[in-house]
Parts: C-alpha cells; structure tokens; sequence
C-alpha cells in the first residue's frame, strides 16, 4: 500500500473518531435524563399497574369486555422501536423478540401498531399491515400520545378487530444491560399483569422491597363498575404503555452511548495500527533509497 493511502486512510479515520466521539457525548447527556425518567416513573408505573393487578381477578373486571378471553384469530402487536439506528442490536433485538410473539400467526392475522420508525420498515417489507405508525424522535414524548394509543388498541379490541394484544419493547436494566421482552396486555389477566409489574424493577427505594401483587378476595367498586372500568382500564393501560417507552427511550440511548464509545476506541485503535504501517512502510522506503545511493557509490568507485 502507497504511503499516500495510508496518510488518507489515517485522515479519515481520525474524522470518524471526531464524530463517533460528539455522538458518544450528546448520547451520554440524552443517556442520563431518559434514565432520570424512567428510574423516576417506575415507582408510579408499579403502582398504576398495581392497581390493574388488584382489580384483574375481581368479578366486575373478569366480567368487563376488555378482560374476556376469546379465540385468538387476530392478535395486535405494538412494536417500540427507534427512528434512528447506531445503537447496536437494540433494534434487532426488539423485532426478533416481536417476530416470536407473532411466529404462529399468519401475515392476514397480524395488525401492528409501530411505535419508531425501524419496526415500522421491518413490518411493512414483509406485508403486514400497519395500523398506525408513530415517530419516535422526541423523548419528551407526552403521556396524551399513548393514551391515544391505549384508546385505539381498547376500541379495536371492543370491536373484535383483534382478541389479543402484545407489546414487544426494550426493558431498562443498566447502562449496559437493555433486555428485549414481549408482555401480554389485552384481555387483561392477572398472571400477564404481574410479569409486568415484576419487571418494573427500581433501582432503589421502598419499591424495590414490595412483595408480590395478590388480588383481593373481595373489591366494591362505585358508582358503578362499569362507569368506573371503562375510564380506570384504558387510563392505566395508556401508564404500562407510557413506562414501556420511557424504558426503551432509556435503553435505545444507553445503547447508542456504548455503540458509539466502542466506535470512538475501535478508531482509535485503527489510527494506531495504520500509523505504525505508515511508519514501517516509510522506514522502508527510505533504507530503500539510502541503499540505492550506496550501491550507485559503490558502482561508480568501481
């Protein structure tokens, strides 16, 4: 290889770690306030979920529209994804673990709710049909766009458009643990639903020590439990959904932070290793050169 390759081969990885470097920071500045939020919600997402817990095996709730258990001959998959990539297998992970919670299910059997931009693409090329697609580029998102969602999933499945409905996201564990999983939301059970609050784990605090959810033997529920159902359901439904994304915004930036870092030492590491290169190739020429000249001397002495 000429050495002018090598020195433009150097340049440009020296321009890549500049950048791999600025997304590694503003990643770590955006890493650190969507952590604040979801660590912050969990307390109030386990409680919200809580509630559903204990009201789940209540006759009133088994008896509500959104808690019967049909043949499942349509199923809903709400996807959380990223619009952008460079976050590893954040992205992957999440579709894989969606493809699995659809894998019995024909294509003409599957609506999907695409809530980023990446699971949106994956599901439309492979002929699905996508309800609604969200942007995922703010992370101030505001809690009124998944009670919109919430009430969407609820209408379809009063309707019968759909019998099931799964989420498949990225659960929050660490900076450098995010968890791809799929939880069961509709029809509502009580099995399905302390999955969920088991996993809304904070990292510290009185939460952290609660023992497992019972539902009760018995719940009286006024004015009526249907008035008050119908509004209770949907809402706390719209909070799961609302922590779902707080922890995937928490996972897809702490991914990207680490994706990026390794980035930023990889290039580092080439520079290095194409230094040494140019150096050696350099050395070279030049005892190349200096024999030349010593053998011409020595011919012409001759």
């Amino acid at each position: 290889m000429a050495l002018k390759d090598i020195k433009a081969k150097i340049g440009a990885t020296k321009r890549m770690h500049t950048v791999t470097r600025a997304m590694e920071a503003v990643s770590a500045v955006k890493m650190r306030k969507t952590q604040a939020s979801a660590l912050s919600g969990r307390s109030y997402a386990r409680a919200a979920v809580a509630i559903l817990t204990r009201i789940a095996g209540t006759e009133e709730v088994k008896k509500h529209p959104l808690a019967q258990d049909r043949e499942v001959k349509k199923i809903a998959l709400v996807v959380m994804t990223s619009d952008k990539g460079l976050a590893g297998a954040l992205n992957s992970g999440v579709l894989k673990q969606a493809a699995l919670a659809i894998k019995e299910y024909r294509t003409d059997q599957v609506i999907v709710y695409a809530y980023g931009r990446k699971g949106e693409d994956y599901f439309t090329n492979r002929g699905y049909v996508v309800a609604k697609a969200y942007e995922n580029k703010r992370d101030d998102v505001p809690l009124s766009d998944m009670e919109a969602l919430a009430d969407d999933i609820s209408a379809g499945f009063l309707a019968g458009n759909f019998d099931k409905v799964v989420v498949a996201y990225t659960n929050f564990k660490s900076t450098f643990e995010q968890i791809p999983v799929q939880h069961h939301l509709l029809p509502l059970s009580l099995p399905a639903l302390s999955i969920i609050v088991e996993g809304i784990v904070p990292a510290k605090g009185k939460w952290s020590t609660e023992e497992a959810l019972v539902a009760p033997a018995a719940y009286e529920v006024e004015p009526s439990a249907d008035e008050v159902l119908g509004v209770l359901i949907p809402r706390l439904t719209a909070i799961a959904l609302y922590h779902m994304l707080l922890e995937s915004k928490a996972s897809e930036h702490s991914a990207r932070m680490v994706a990026m870092k390794n980035a930023s030492d990889k290039s580092k590491e080439v520079t290095r290793d194409l230094t040494r290169t140019y150096n050696k190739v350099r050395q070279a020429a030049i005892t190349r050169e200096v024999s030349e000249i010593v053998s011409g001397r020595e011919a012409l002495a001759a």
